[in-house]
C-alpha cells in the first residue's frame, strides 16, 4: 500500500497522468468497435479482437465455469490495477478470488487475481510474453497461462517470485494442461483451440 501512495505521488509531482485520468480520456476518445483497450507500463494498447482470440478464451472460460460454477467471479477484458509503472491491464481472462470485495470505486484488486489468461495478438505479444508476464510475477498471480494461436502452443507460468515465475512449461495445442495441485485445480482442455 505504501508502494502504491508512493507511485501516486511521484506521478502527480512530475506531472504525469494517473491510470485514472488516462482511462478517463480513453472513455471520451472511444476505441473502435471490436477493440480492447489497456494501459501496458504507460503505452496504451488497443488490440483487435479475432475469432481465433475470442474461440479461446471462451473454450477456457467454460472450462473454468464447469469447475467453479456460473457464479464464480471471472472477468474479461475489465481493467485491474497491477503493480509497476502506469500498468491498467485488461486481461482476456483474470479468475478471481471467492469473496473479494471490489474497492469503494468497484475495481477489484490485482491482489485477489488467481488466474490470468492471455491469448496472443500479433501486434501485442511482446507485452504478453515480456512486461505482463513480469508484472503478473511480482503482483503474485499464482497462474498466468498464454495461449498462442501463431505458435499453436499454451505456456504456463506458477510459482511467483520476485519478478519471474519458477515454473514454466510448454503445452502444444491438443495437448491437455494440468493445472492440479494449483489454486485452479483442473485440467484445461485445448483439443479445441482454434489457430492461426
Amino acid at each position: 500500500m505504501t508502494v502504491e501512495l508512493t507511485e501516486r505521488i511521484e506521478m502527480a509531482e512530475s506531472g504525469e497522468p494517473s491510470l485514472d485520468e488516462m482511462f478517463e480520456l480513453l472513455e471520451r476518445m472511444p476505441a473502435p468497435e471490436g477493440y480492447r483497450v489497456e494501459i501496458v507500463e504507460g503505452a496504451i494498447c488497443m488490440t483487435p479482437q479475432r475469432t481465433t482470440h475470442w474461440d479461446i478464451i471462451r473454450r477456457v472460460l467454460r472450462q473454468l465455469e464447469d469447475r467453479f460454477g456460473e457464479d464464480a467471479r471471472i472477468t474479461s477484458d475489465v481493467r485491474i490495477d497491477f503493480p509497476g509503472y502506469l500498468n491498467g491491464f485488461c486481461p482476456d481472462l483474470a479468475k478471481i478470488a471467492e469473496g473479494a470485495v471490489p474497492d469503494e470505486h468497484g475495481n477489484l484488486s490485482y491482489r485477489d487475481v488467481e488466474f490470468v489468461l492471455e491469448v496472443i495478438s500479433r501486434g501485442t505479444g511482446r507485452n504478453d510474453y515480456g512486461s505482463k508476464r513480469d508484472t503478473y510475477a511480482v503482483a503474485g498471480v499464482p497462474v498466468y497461462l498464454i495461449a498462442d494461436p501463431y505458435q499453436r502452443q499454451c505456456h504456463v507460468f506458477t510459482e511467483p517470485k520476485g519478478d519471474e515465475y519458477r515454473t514454466q512449461r510448454t503445452v502444444d495445442f491438443g495437448e491437455p494442461i494440468d493445472l492440479t495441485g494449483t489454486v485452479v485445480d483442473l485440467v484445461i482442455s485445448t483439443e479445441q483451440f482454434p489457430h492461426d
